[in-house]
């Protein structure tokens, strides 16, 4: 399992790991974060984040050296988990894949996330546990997050969805698509449990992109959001539980991420008062 030190800062170290899955019979290339102001390792918060390649564009090892320098953050350990090729396989939901077939592997994802990932990270860095464990990601890796949260809650507290793909639906426009019955992750919250401790913070763009199928002239990335707090809200969550971001100026790319992950980290771990 080869390991370069790719970047040294004065509150964090990015270590670049590679680690061959046995689930997903590929090499998965891992950015580890550390944070250097650690006294107590069971102090150190975790976060894995999808689409870890799109960290290293924004460099977000900058993100995390400003939080820290400002003391704004907890101890903050930051998983980067690039993606692969079969990416549309990957990631999804792992109870049902879509109606194309996508998402197919997503159970598979979720082996290695349990079984690989966490076993190797708890070993490798001398961490048997950590304060909290949350999950986040961008866009189709937002829907990943999403739905390991969802169904893993004793293991997780909060989940990031930054323009996250919640139109994931079993069924096509032709097939008689409806918004009530066919979006795969409002599904699994309609029929689950309240789990009181997840917290969910949801970012949207007013760009996101341009598509409307309801002619209500509001984007579809924008209502299958709104409709997903809805959902939350129909279980038992309140807006103590939930926060929802939307940039005016926020487009389906990377640089819109950048500009929202601060708020993100700060409402996460902030070391004062959590931003509602």
């Amino acid at each position: 399992m080869p390991q370069e030190k790719t970047i040294a800062l004065e509150t964090i170290i990015v270590e670049r790991i590679h680690f061959e899955s046995i689930y997903l019979e590929r090499e998965v290339l891992i950015d580890a974060y550390l944070p250097t102001n650690v006294s107590k390792p069971e102090n150190v918060n975790l976060l894995l984040i999808n689409d870890g390649q799109d960290l290293v564009k924004m460099s977000f090892e900058d993100i995390l050296e400003d939080l820290n320098s400002k003391q704004a953050i907890e101890p903050l350990f930051c998983l980067g988990i690039h993606c692969g090729e079969e990416r549309k396989r990957e990631y999804g939901i792992a109870y049902s894949a879509d109606y194309k077939g996508r998402g197919d592997k997503a159970g598979l994802y979720n082996k290695f996330i349990f079984d690989e990932l966490l076993p190797l990270i708890r070993k490798k860095y001398q961490i048997p546990s950590f304060k909290e464990k949350a999950f986040a990601g961008f866009s189709l890796g937002a829907l990943s997050a999403l739905d390991i949260v969802w169904n893993h809650a004793s293991e997780f507290t909060k989940a990031g969805v930054f323009s996250g793909s919640l139109w994931w639906r079993k069924k096509s426009y032709e097939d008689g698509y409806k918004d009530e019955t066919d979006r795969l992750m409002h599904l699994q919250v309609r029929k689950g449990t309240f789990y009181p401790w997840l917290k969910f913070y949801i970012q949207c763009g007013a760009l996101d992109e341009s598509e409307d199928r309801n002619k209500n002239g509001i984007i579809d990335s924008i209502d299958d959001a709104l409709d997903f707090i809805v959902e939350l809200k129909a279980k038992g969550y309140t807006n103590e539980h939930i926060k929802y971001v939307l940039l005016s100026d926020g487009k389906h790319d990377v640089l819109s991420w950048f500009k929202a992950l601060p708020d993100f980290l700060k409402w996460g771990w902030g070391k004062n008062k959590p931003l509602k």
